[in-house]
């Protein structure tokens, strides 16, 4: 198993990418907790891997002591923390960028950037203290290729980018390493809000259009992605901003 041994937090782990990513680190051995706004899905998913000694706890991981509470309870839980995969997002609907409200804006920045560096204070003692750790950060192909409409979510994830490259050459002395992955479009709950109508084989079209390998991303191509970023065997990999977009970005 490439991840025996380790424990991980995911938040977003309720429902989408971050479901996935629970269910292939736990197949491949680690400790993980289940973390979620939404109680329902964060406890669905939990219950399901209980038998690989996943927990849930819930969060707003725009919160400062909603995140320290996280890292506090996976410790007293598994006694150590190695890896943060910071997965929880969302986004307006595709839209002008001046009939977003600024509410809106304020609420997409909280969830998408500032929980980056609420995780980084509450994450990095610990990992100082243990001789290392990880961080993944699920970005997106909206942060190096935007697409019209989802301008301030692109914004958001653009600086998730810039954020992990910063954060990995910093923390690198520490062997903490910091990396990200940026998805494509995905079969997820947040689908009808990027494409900004129904789902539908005649709206899905021209998204799909705009991928080469001719499909959108789903929960398990982030996931494997994210077992490979977390793979001891990956130690010398920091920085890495990894497009999962069948090949959208070239």
């Amino acid at each position: 198993m490439r991840m025996k041994a380790m424990v991980a937090v995911v938040t977003g782990g309720g429902s989408g990418f971050g479901e996935g990513i629970c269910h292939a680190f736990a197949d491949q051995g680690a400790k993980v907790v289940v973390a979620d706004i939404n109680p329902a899905g964060g406890e669905r998913v939990a219950a399901a891997l209980r038998t690989y000694g996943a927990k849930f706890c819930q969060v707003d991981v725009s919160r400062s002591d909603e995140m320290k509470a996280l890292v506090e309870f996976t410790l007293k839980t598994h006694g150590r923390l190695d890896l943060m995969v910071n997965n929880a997002g969302m986004s307006h609907v595709k839209q002008p960028m001046l009939n977003v409200p600024e509410e809106m804006f304020d609420r997409i920045f909280q969830v998408n950037v500032k929980s980056i560096y609420l995780s980084a204070m509450h994450c990095l003692p610990v990992f100082r203290r243990q001789g290392g750790g990880a961080f993944i950060n699920v970005a997106s192909t909206a942060g190096v290729r935007p697409r019209p409409g989802l301008t301030w979510y692109n914004g958001s994830k653009g600086a998730v980018v810039i954020l992990t490259k910063s954060m990995a050459v910093e923390l690198a002395p520490e062997k903490i390493r910091v990396n990200a992955i940026n998805p494509v479009i995905g079969e997820t709950a947040l689908l009808t809000t990027f494409m900004g109508t129904d789902d539908t084989p005649q709206n899905r079209s021209p998204f799909v259009a705009g991928i080469p390998l001719g499909r959108l991303s789903r929960p398990a191509d982030v996931a494997n992605a994210a077992v490979f970023l977390a793979d001891p065997a990956s130690e010398f990999l920091t920085g890495v901003c990894l497009e999962v977009d069948g090949g959208r970005c070239i």
